[in-house]
């Protein structure tokens, strides 16, 4: 007889950064990511958690984005050696990110390079839409999230009592119509939803709104012959901005307003190659683009900058130029050097395009833009702000309150239960208050 299954939320819960779930079933213990927590997010001690990291069975990863990943080299530093499960994509994505990670933890080269390969060994990818048996009758299933390559939701089939009982880890929801990524997957039915909430509060405007409005403000942004800087995380909106500014300069005004673009992310750069190998995950649109020579990351005036002496160079190019670089949310990476010296100039733009944790740069740079002597701090130093600020909406890679909505009412049946992870108090409240009143049982 299996008893009824035990569910432990030791980061992510309540806020957006730091997911990390433990499913104890069959004698089994299962995690679902295991990430890093960003800005004021909480973080759980490993030594304060249920089990210890040399008990955890399986690891399952919903995608490659550090706030989901971000703690595997202290799993396996604390003893983990069980198996770590994600599609195929993601395998391919998750040591470039964590190299790229520990290489700001203090570790040396050699350090890196065996827990990489460590990584590696330990890692299984598989394939979606397709169920897979673990041990002692525990069965699982991955599902296109549509976040980013390779994201996806899970389903696990339990052993209970009566029969079976079904859990469902939203990982985080994308969109749909979203550039590059195949639209998410429908939802079986579930016992119990483990629903993320990220943008609970919010709607995003549609796919053909957000690029009028990419290119009504990048014209206005540009006529002064200023700089776009434009922070974006190396995996998945990179790539999605590539591909809104591919389609802006396929038009003839544009080719012939040669603007360089510039991606100073030796990171974004590893990642487009990936993306670009793995073509055979991308939606319909972006292969029919390549199949008529049109690749949906590539075009006229687009630079890669990998070397560290160019990024010093492009600190002083003059505008008018774009400039993409990360961290999303400017908390370090190239574009901490970029906002460093062309916050200050009034000609200047930054576009933001992502969400923007509380503690964070960009967070800074959005709360105090408009107040008279607004400043952050970057280096050490304080930066005032003088630039144009934009947040653009419709750039998020996370479902908006109604993509949530929908996708939770195309299973077949209500889940019996709902709990919210992921998101914000203020954001869970208020989609909490929709799914009730959509006839769901939510936490």
């Amino acid at each position: 007889m299996n008893s009824f299954p035990t569910l432990f939320h030791l980061g992510g819960e309540n806020c957006v950064t730091g997911s990390c779930h433990l499913l104890q079933v069959a004698g089994l213990n299962i995690f679902v990511d295991c990430g890093l927590a960003q800005g004021r997010d909480p973080l759980s001690d490993m030594s304060e958690w249920p089990v210890s990291p040399k008990k955890i069975d399986y690891l399952f990863l919903t995608h490659a984005h550090i706030d989901h990943i971000g703690r595997l080299p202290e799993l396996i530093q604390n003893g983990f050696d069980g198996e770590i499960i994600c599609s195929h994509p993601t395998k391919e994505l998750l040591v470039p990110m964590l190299t790229d990670a520990m290489g700001f933890g203090g570790l040396g080269s050699r350090e890196i390079k065996k827990m990489s390969d460590r990584i590696d060994d330990l890692s299984w990818g598989f394939e979606c839409q397709q169920e897979f048996k673990l041990k002692k009758g525990v069965s699982f299933k991955l599902s296109r999230a549509g976040h980013i390559l390779g994201s996806s939701f899970i389903l696990f089939s339990l052993p209970v009592e009566n029969g079976n009982y079904r859990i469902i880890f939203s990982g985080d929801l994308g969109n749909y119509n979203t550039p590059i990524l195949p639209d998410p997957d429908v939802p079986d039915p579930c016992d119990l939803l483990i629903l993320e909430s990220t943008y609970g509060n919010r709607l995003h405007g549609g796919r053909e709104d957000r690029l009028c409005q990419l290119e009504k403000k990048m014209l206005k942004a540009l006529s002064d012959n200023g700089k776009v800087f434009i922070p974006a995380f190396a995996l998945g909106r990179t790539q999605e901005i590539l591909f809104e500014l591919d389609r802006l300069f396929s038009k003839t005004k544009w080719r012939e307003k040669k603007i360089p673009v510039f991606v100073d992310s030796p990171l974004a750069l590893k990642i487009t190659e990936i993306y670009s190998r793995l073509d055979q995950y991308w939606d319909a649109e972006s292969k029919n683009l390549q199949a008529t020579g049109d690749h949906p990351f590539d075009f006229n005036h687009l630079y890669s900058v990998a070397r560290f002496r160019d990024h010093k160079t492009l600190l002083d190019i003059q505008g008018p130029a774009i400039i993409i670089a990360g961290s999303g949310m400017c908390t370090g990476g190239r574009i901490v050097g970029h906002l460093a010296q062309g916050l200050t100039e009034e000609k200047n733009n930054v576009f933001f395009v992502g969400y923007q944790a509380k503690g964070t740069q960009g967070y800074d740079i959005m709360k105090y833009r408009q107040r008279p002597g607004g400043y952050v701090w970057l280096n050490n130093d304080k930066t005032r702000i003088r630039a144009h600020i934009e947040m653009l909406s419709g750039y998020s890679a996370h479902a908006d309150q109604q993509g949530l909505l929908d996708w939770v009412a195309l299973m077949p049946e209500k889940p019996k239960r709902i709990k919210l992870v992921h998101g914000d108090p203020a954001a869970q409240k208020e989609l909490r208050k929709k799914l009730i009143n959509a006839g769901h049982n939510v936490d």
